[in-house]
C-alpha cells in the first residue's frame, strides 16, 4: 500500500467535518432567502389585494378634524399646507381608476386618441407591474399617470407606515415602468371633499407631507354599477359650467358600458363647448409629472422584475404541490398495496429448513461501548455460529475486550485502519462457512435472529438478506422518531422492494450473504459511502435475489443528536446517490439487474430524492396559507396529509407487532425531523452535483445496549472449534476459493415465497441455553 493510500485509508474512521463546497450552504440560503422574499411579496400583492368596488358601502366616518375650507373646497388637495384646487370653467378632466388593464385600457386609450382627448390615469402599482407596456403608452399618447395605491388598499385605514409602502411602491413601479415620477395620488374608495372623514383627511396629510397632491372627483359616472351608457353619459354631463374632475374606471371588471359611453360622451360634451384636459392642465399644475431620476428608475425595473418574477415563482411551486401531492399519495398507496400482498406471500416456505452453520463478521472501530453486548448475543443464537471480529485499527482497546472474554467461537482480527469495507472482506477471507452474516458493532441480535435471517437461503438464486433493524434507544422525542422511520419508512419500503424483486439495500446492521455471491461481485466495495447499498445493488445486478426477512430482528443503537443524525443521515444519502449514479447501467439492463434498474432505482429516484426535495413545497404553503390564504383550509388540508401518515403508521406498526404508542409524537416529528431529513437530501444532492467527495463519518455509541445474562460462559450456538486465522492483507483475496468462481452448491427447490409455519421454531438447530434473560424482552415494548 503506497504512503499516499495509506495515509487516506488511516483517515477514514477519523471524524470529519466535511464541508466539499461552502457555497451550497450560501446558495440553499440564498434560494430560501429569494423565495421568502417572493411569496411574501406575492402575498402581499395578490392576497392583500383590496379588489371590493370604488362605490362599496364604506362604515360611516366622522370628519370633525377635516378644515371647512378642505370640506367645500375644491377636489385637488395639498394636504400639509391645507389648500386646494378646482377646474377652470368649462374645463373637464377625465379620469380612470384602477388600471391598466390589458383589455380595456387599450380600448380607452384608442377612443381618446380618436377624439384628440388628454386624460388621466390613476394606476393600481401591482397592475402596472403586471402590463409595464400599457403604462409606457399612457405616458407616451400625453396622458397623465397618478398613483391609485400599490394594492388598491383604503388608505384612510391603513397604517402610517403602510400608507407609505403603498405610496412609495407605486411611484417606484411607475418610474420602472415609464420613466417618469408623478405627485398625483387618488386615494382608493374616495369621492368629493365633503365626504372626507377624519381617517380619510389623515391620509390626505401624511400624503401631503410626502409630496403628493390628493385628487378627488366632482362627478361620479356610476360606471362601476353597469347602469348602462345612457346613464353613465347623463351621469357625467356637468350641469353647469363650474369645472369637472370625472370619475371613470379602464379595469376591475367589464368595462364595456365605460368605451361605449365615452364614444357618446366626449363629442356631446366638445359640441357643447368643453374643453378636456388632464388634472395638471385643468388646475394649472407646474409640471405635474417629472423625469425620474436614474436610481428610481432602476429600483422601479427592479421591483417590476421581482413582482413578475414572484408570480412566476409561485405557478412553479403550484404544479409542485400537485407533483409532491401525488407523488406522496403514490407511494402511500404502493406501499399499503405491496404490504398486504408481502403478508400473503410469507405464508408460503421458502424450502427445507437451513440448518447449516453461519459465520458471523463484525467489523469494528472503536466499539467499546456496545462490543461486548454485540458478541454476547451472537453467541446467544439458537443456530450454530462463529463470530468473526475484525478489529480495524481501534484506539479504545476494542479487541482487547473482546479478547478478555475467552468466548469459545469467537475470533478477533486485527488490522490496520482501512475502513469499514476493508473489514468486511477481512472477515469474508476468514471465514469458514458458505452462509455469512454482517452486522454493526453497535447491534444486539435476538436469539432467533440468525436462524431465522438464513432460511431464504434454501432458494438458490437468494443471494442475500435482509432482516429487521430496530432502534434499541427510544428514549426522547429524537428516538421515538427514529423509531417510526424505521417502522414506517424502512421496513415498508423494504416489503415492496421484496415484493418487486429489487432490493436496494441490505442495511449493515443485519445482513446475511451467500459466500458464493459475494465472491462473484468481488467483495464489498469502497468506492462509495454506502457500502451496504452498493454491495445490494451489485448482487441485484449480478443476476441474484435479495430479500427481507421481518422475523430477523436486531436491535441497533440510533443517533442521540441532531447532530450525530444529520452526519449518519449525510452519509447514507450522499452514498447511496454513489451507488445509484455507479449502477445506473442496470436501467438497460434485463432480468434482475433489470428489475433493480427500472423499478428500484427509479422508486429511489422519485421517493427518496425527488420527493424530499419537492416536499418543503408542502410546508412553505402551509406558512403560505396561514398567512395569506384561509387558515382553516390549510389546516385542514395539512391534517389530512398528517392523517395518512398516521394511517400508514398504524398499519406499519400493526405489521412489526409494534404497539402504537410512539405515534403521539408523529405531528411533532413533521415540525422538525422531517425538515432536517430534507435539508440531509438537499445537501446531498448538492454536493453530489458540485462532484464533491465526502468522507466516512463515524458515528457516536452511546453503550445503550444491554449485555444478554446467561446461566453459563459456553454457549452452545457457536461452532466448536475455528479454524486458525488467515495472514491478512488488504485487498488479498482467498486463495483456496478464487473470487469470481461460485462454489458448487446443490439446487434448492423452486421459489415459494416466505414461510410462518410453526415448525420453523424446533427445527434441529444446536442447543443452547434456554434461561438466559434477553434485553429485548424489555426494548420490544418500547418505551
Amino acid at each position: 500500500m503506497s504512503k499516499n493510500r495509506r495515509r487516506r485509508s488511516q483517515g477514514r474512521h477519523t471524524s470529519v467535518r466535511n464541508v466539499p463546497l461552502r457555497t451550497h450552504w450560501l446558495l440553499l440560503t440564498t434560494l430560501v432567502l429569494t423565495l421568502s422574499a417572493a411569496l411574501l411579496l406575492e402575498g402581499y400583492t395578490q392576497h392583500l389585494f383590496d379588489s371590493r368596488p370604488d362605490g362599496a358601502v364604506r362604515e360611516q366616518r366622522a370628519g370633525t378634524s377635516v378644515p371647512a375650507a378642505i370640506s367645500s373646497g375644491g377636489p385637488v388637495i395639498e394636504g400639509a399646507a391645507g389648500r386646494t384646487a378646482s377646474p377652470a370653467p368649462r374645463t373637464i378632466a377625465l379620469t380612470f381608476d384602477d388600471g391598466p388593464d390589458p383589455v380595456w385600457t387599450p380600448k380607452i386609450l384608442d377612443v381618446l386618441r380618436r377624439n384628440d382627448v388628454r386624460a388621466t390615469f390613476f394606476t393600481v402599482g401591482t397592475r402596472v407591474a403586471e402590463n409595464p407596456d400599457l403604462a409606457r403608452r399612457i405616458v407616451a399618447e400625453g396622458h397623465q399617470i397618478g398613483l391609485h395605491s400599490f394594492t388598491h388598499t383604503d388608505l384612510g385605514t391603513a397604517s402610517a407606515w403602510r400608507r407609505s409602502l403603498e405610496l412609495r411602491e407605486t411611484q417606484l413601479v411607475i418610474a420602472g415602468a415609464t420613466g417618469v415620477t408623478t405627485p398625483l395620488l387618488r386615494p382608493p374608495y374616495s369621492s368629493t371633499s365633503k365626504a372626507l372623514g377624519d381617517s380619510d383627511w389623515n391620509a390626505v396629510v401624511q400624503a401631503g407631507q410626502e409630496g403628493y397632491l390628493t385628487v378627488l372627483t366632482t362627478l361620479d359616472s356610476q360606471d362601476w354599477r353597469r347602469p348602462g351608457v345612457e346613464a353613465i353619459v347623463a351621469a357625467s354631463t356637468p350641469s353647469d359650467s363650474a369645472g369637472q374632475i370625472v370619475l371613470l374606471h379602464d379595469a376591475g371588471g367589464d368595462r364595456t358600458q365605460t368605451v361605449a359611453a365615452l364614444e357618446q360622451l366626449v363629442p356631446r360634451l366638445k359640441a357643447s363647448g368643453w374643453t378636456f384636459a388632464t388634472v395638471g392642465d385643468a388646475v394649472a399644475l407646474p409640471a405635474a409629472v417629472q423625469s425620474a431620476g436614474t436610481a428610481d428608475r432602476w429600483q422601479g425595473m427592479a421591483l417590476i422584475t421581482a413582482i413578475r418574477s414572484s408570480g412566476w415563482i409561485l405557478d412553479v411551486l403550484s404544479w409542485l404541490l400537485w407533483a409532491a401531492g401525488a407523488i406522496s399519495l403514490l407511494r402511500a398507496v404502493a406501499v399499503f398495496v405491496a404490504a398486504r400482498r408481502h403478508v400473503r406471500m410469507r405464508r408460503k416456505p421458502w424450502g427445507a429448513p437451513v440448518t447449516q452453520p453461519v459465520s458471523v463478521i463484525v467489523p469494528a472501530y472503536n466499539e467499546s461501548a456496545g462490543i461486548e453486548a454485540a458478541v454476547r448475543s451472537l453467541l446467544a443464537s439458537d443456530h450454530p455460529v462463529e463470530v468473526i471480529v475484525v478489529d480495524d485499527g481501534s484506539t479504545d482497546g476494542t479487541a482487547d475486550i473482546v479478547e478478555a472474554l475467552r468466548l469459545p467461537g469467537v475470533r478477533v482480527i486485527r488490522q490496520q485502519n482501512a475502513g469499514k469495507p476493508a473489514a468486511l472482506n477481512t472477515g469474508i477471507a476468514a471465514a469458514s462457512c458458505d452462509l455469512l452474516v454482517m452486522v454493526d458493532g453497535d447491534t444486539v441480535f435476538e436469539p432467533d435472529a440468525v436462524r431465522m435471517i438464513v432460511q431464504p437461503f434454501a432458494h438458490r438464486r437468494v443471494g442475500a438478506v435482509s432482516g429487521n433493524a430496530k432502534v434499541v434507544n427510544r428514549g426522547g422525542l429524537l428516538g421515538r422518531w427514529q423509531h417510526i422511520e424505521y417502522v414506517v419508512g424502512f421496513n415498508l419500503d423494504r416489503r415492496l422492494f421484496d415484493l418487486a424483486e429489487c432490493m436496494p439495500t441490505v442495511p449493515g446492521a443485519v445482513g446475511a450473504f451467500r459466500r458464493e455471491a459475494l465472491l462473484r461481485v468481488g467483495g464489498v466495495s469502497d468506492t462509495t459511502l454506502a457500502e451496504d447499498t452498493d454491495l445490494t445493488m451489485a448482487l441485484c445486478r449480478d443476476g441474484w435475489r435479495v430479500v427481507y426477512e421481518e422475523r430477523a430482528k436486531a436491535w441497533t443503537e440510533a443517533p442521540a443528536s441532531l447532530g450525530a443524525l444529520w452526519k449518519q443521515r449525510y452519509r447514507w444519502c450522499y452514498g447511496t446517490l454513489q451507488a445509484m449514479w455507479k449502477h445506473r447501467g442496470a436501467l438497460a439492463q434485463r432480468g434482475q439487474a433489470g428489475k433493480l434498474g427500472r423499478r428500484g432505482l427509479v422508486y429511489l429516484l422519485m421517493f427518496q430524492v425527488l420527493l424530499p426535495l419537492l416536499a418543503p413545497v408542502v410546508d412553505v404553503f402551509a406558512v403560505y396559507g396561514l398567512v395569506f390564504l384561509d387558515p382553516l383550509r390549510i389546516v385542514g388540508l395539512w391534517t389530512a396529509f398528517l392523517l395518512l401518515q398516521v394511517l400508514m403508521g398504524l398499519y406499519a406498526f400493526r405489521l412489526d407487532g409494534e404497539r402504537p404508542g410512539p405515534l403521539w409524537s408523529l405531528p411533532l416529528q413533521q415540525f422538525v425531523y422531517r425538515q432536517l431529513m430534507y435539508l440531509v437530501v438537499i445537501q446531498s444532492v448538492f454536493t453530489a452535483v458540485a462532484g464533491s467527495r465526502l468522507r466516512w463519518q463515524r458515528m457516536e455509541r452511546y453503550g445503550s445496549l444491554q449485555v444478554p445474562v446467561t446461566t453459563s460462559e459456553t454457549p452452545a450456538g457457536p461452532l466448536a472449534e475455528p479454524h486458525a486465522e488467515p495472514q491478512y492483507v488488504p485487498g488479498a483475496r482467498p486463495a483456496a476459493e478464487p473470487w469470481g468462481e461460485p462454489s458448487a452448491e446443490p439446487a434448492a427447490p423452486p421459489y415459494g415465497g416466505y414461510d410462518t409455519d410453526p415448525s420453523w421454531a424446533s427445527h434441529p438447530a444446536a442447543p443452547g441455553p434456554q434461561n438466559h434473560i434477553w434485553p429485548s424482552q424489555q426494548w420490544h415494548q418500547g418505551p
